[in-house]
């Protein structure tokens, strides 16, 4: 259901439907110049712009929640407790032209939390490259072994940390279980499905992501072996630079592939990880957080 945003006038020059009429949409543009085709409920219809509709829910909360949309970023920038890079700088796969990418953790101010508005998840600027997640996000994907959240934990480029960003960076093993084997596995075997049918349709695939498919796939082996995320690849550095340079065949890189799904196997059988990361102490943490941001400085 939408909402027309603007007055529809009939032929006879009279208002067929207000401000406000709502309808349903029996045709959506093609492209971005085109308009939608809205059908009102005494059957007239009418080709509204992109601009001249809404969804029904989103007209009935107004301006509720509307901070909380990516891109509502008022002051939050000024509450980063953590900043640091991440990709292929920090793995030590870069080349002149890579970008650097920098991730991180906000703390909204409890006033704003506890808003009819609200806080986004993330906050981003593609112009620098940067992005950062709200911190009771940021520990759930890292509680369900989220690979690049993980990497944020791990990785050796820190830009900034406040001390509540330090204690988080202190407990970051209790994020580390099992769950690696089964979120980064069933990831790659996903990807790599869908790999096979644009080789199979396309006759190419993009390399670059192949290359990070294995890299992920080493780094999980490596996580339930030793309980540390390694960010950087020095031991497989030149392979995977082959993999990205298109100077590896598909068939070697999918027998690397497979080679490593069955170290990965083995590794979960003789990992001394628990089975599930360590919900109290993070819970705990995200509620004294909670109750620092209320005194307002940044902790």
């Amino acid at each position: 259901m939408v909402v027309s945003l603007r007055e529809i006038i009939a032929p006879n020059g009279r208002t067929a439907h207000p401000h406000g009429s709502v309808g349903v949409v029996i045709r959506a543009p093609s492209d971005r110049t085109d308009s939608y085709r809205i059908r009102f409920s005494d059957g007239g219809e009418e080709s509204l712009r992109r601009d001249e509709v809404v969804m029904l829910a989103r007209y009935q909360t107004g301006e509720i929640g509307e901070a909380a949309l990516p891109g509502r970023d008022d002051g939050l920038y000024e509450r980063i407790i953590y900043r640091c890079v991440i990709g292929s700088r920090a793995y030590g796969l870069d080349d002149e032209g890579s970008d650097i990418d920098y991730r991180g953790v906000f703390l909204p101010p409890a006033e704003r939390h506890w808003s009819l508005f609200g806080v986004p998840e993330q906050i981003e600027c593609d112009a620098t490259q940067e992005a950062y997640w709200e911190l009771q996000k940021f520990l759930v994907l890292a509680l369900k072994s989220n690979p690049n959240v993980l990497e944020c934990l791990y990785t050796p480029l820190v830009e900034m940390v406040t001390p509540l960003g330090e204690e988080l960076l202190g407990m970051r093993e209790a994020f580390l279980s099992r769950l690696v084997y089964q979120t980064y596995n069933g990831y790659v075997m996903s990807q790599f499905k869908k790999m096979q049918t644009d080789l199979r349709n396309q006759g190419r695939v993009k390399w670059k992501h192949v290359m990070h498919l294995i890299r992920l796939l080493a780094s999980g082996i490596s996580v339930l072996r030793e309980g540390y995320v390694p960010v950087r690849v020095e031991q497989h550095r030149e392979r995977l630079l082959a993999i990205k340079h298109g100077e590896m065949d598909w068939d070697e890189t999918e027998a690397w592939r497979r080679s490593l799904h069955r170290d990965f196997d083995r590794a979960l059988g003789e990992t001394k990880l628990p089975e599930l990361p360590d919900y109290a102490r993070v819970n705990s943490f995200l509620i004294k957080a909670r109750r620092l941001a209320v005194e307002g400085a940044l902790p």
